[in-house]
């Protein structure tokens, strides 16, 4: 007889195929599947954006992109270890001209595509967004959190220049409008940027770039583990997890989950995706363990997430967004 186990309503045996609905609909894009990439993670060049096309991927998410083409920091800049990785890529991207030439490309695949924006300053966003935004992709999300650009601090830690920004950019952008926010570490700070969110027009939030400014050493080499920056970088992956799960659950219960959230940080196996989805998010975004597997992390996922929600007799993530409960 073969190994089975019980759940409340599934019996789930081993090497049987467990079918479930892992779509969602962002500002009323739908998308097959939760799972994406996070920008930034084998999203650069034609050939990776197409490669994620060809994936299990729920979408394709473009590389945060600049006005003009920008190699990024010296390497080496990014270094996975365990329970994470640490970067500091510095935006290294086509610039807006060339993705603006692949947006069109991308939709063969028949998935939404998000362009992602982040300008060294205000205005190289209203540039970006007129043109990305007559490209036609599905979605355009604003990043105001990159930690990695020496000299330029993130946007997103002054809520008067974001409101300032974001209310500027969006008589510019036609499509759904999102952004990208740093991890917030104080409640007063989720209270004043999710007023900041209602005042401006944004249709979801992507929650949360990596944490800024941590320092990996190598003590076999007395020196850090990457070069830019002294060593300082953005942290991703199982670590920076609890920071992203309070970041997603503050913002869901702050706007009362009316706004859509990306949760990102800290996906590395399915139930990971499933902690983000009961702390209200509508969708994940992967980074490290995308950077570390290569697109075939999407079908794993997909399937232990369908594993992770059959054994709690849930037969799709609508049920349970949002339904933490309090001890």
């Amino acid at each position: 007889m073969r190994e089975q186990s019980r759940t409340d309503f599934f019996t789930i045996l081993p090497g049987e195929k467990i079918s479930m609905d892992l779509s969602t609909t962002i500002a009323g894009v739908q998308f097959p599947t939760c799972f994406m990439n996070a920008s930034g993670a084998l999203c650069v060049t034609r050939e990776e954006l197409y490669a994620l096309g060809r994936s299990r991927a729920g979408a394709i998410v473009t590389k945060s992109m600049t006005v003009e083409p920008r190699a990024g920091n010296p390497e080496p800049r990014y270094f996975g270890f365990p329970g994470g990785s640490i970067n500091s890529m510095g935006l290294p991207n086509l610039g807006y001209r060339a993705y603006a030439e692949l947006i069109p490309e991308l939709a063969q695949f028949g998935k939404p595509v998000i362009a992602s924006i982040a300008g060294l300053c205000e205005d190289d966003f209203l540039t970006m967004a007129r043109v990305i935004d007559q490209a036609r992709p599905d979605l355009i999300e604003v990043n105001l959190s990159c930690p990695n650009i020496p000299g330029k601090p993130q946007i997103a830690y002054d809520p008067v220049d974001s409101e300032r920004l974001l209310k500027r950019l969006r008589p510019l952008i036609t499509v759904p409008m999102g952004v990208k926010l740093p991890p917030y570490f104080d409640p007063a700070h989720h209270v004043v940027m999710a007023d900041v969110i209602r005042r401006s027009g944004v249709d979801y939030l992507n929650l949360i770039n990596s944490v800024g400014n941590g320092l990996v050493v190598n003590p076999r080499q007395d020196s850090p583990v990457i070069k830019p920056k002294g060593g300082f970088g953005g942290l991703g992956g199982s670590l920076i997890k609890p920071v992203a799960l309070a970041n997603v659950r503050a913002f869901w219960k702050l706007l009362e989950g009316r706004i859509p959230i990306i949760g990102t940080g800290g996906i590395m196996q399915g139930v990971d995706a499933f902690e983000h989805v009961l702390c209200g998010a509508w969708a994940v975004q992967v980074g490290t363990v995308l950077v570390e597997e290569g697109v075939g992390v999407f079908e794993r996922l997909e399937r232990e997430l369908m594993e992770a929600l059959a054994m709690r007799g849930q037969p799709s993530l609508h049920e349970c967004r949002g339904k933490l409960k309090e001890l």
